[in-house]
């Protein structure tokens, strides 16, 4: 019983871990961030959904980085709850930030497009990253 008990504290602690420190980047380049946004959306693709993208984009998106934004096309699969493969439309959007800006306006950005378009996710993905701008 106490090995069961020194290995789940031991586990919670690697769990508070901080991740490595990222190499220094090449010369000519800064340490940045990118925020990977995946959003899903049920409908299929139309003109409609187009339209509320871009809508979304132009005033939750680009008021929060004004320095700019890559949004792409994207799709995605994944068994739902009765065992049924489920395809999805996506919009994939890239943000670059300085590494010491916080993640509160992706964050504002994510919980906007699950309230907006009443989707019970939307993936973030945060990276450190060299760059040349």
């Amino acid at each position: 019983m106490r090995l069961v008990g020194a290995l789940i504290v031991l586990t919670t602690l690697a769990g508070c871990a901080s991740a490595p420190k990222m190499a220094a980047c090449p010369a000519g380049q800064e340490e940045l961030r990118t925020a990977q946004l995946f959003l899903g959306r049920g409908a299929p693709k139309s003109r409609s959904v187009d339209r509320d993208i871009r809508r979304f984009v132009d005033e939750e998106i680009s008021p929060r980085f004004p320095d700019g934004v890559t949004v792409m096309d994207g799709g995605g699969a994944w068994k739902g709850s009765e065992n049924l493969l489920i395809r999805e439309a996506a919009k994939v959007v890239l943000i670059v930030l300085p590494r010491s800006e916080g993640p509160e306006r992706v964050e504002a950005v994510r919980i906007a497009y699950k309230t907006r378009f009443q989707q019970d996710s939307a993936l973030l993905i945060n990276q450190s990253s060299c760059a040349t701008i």
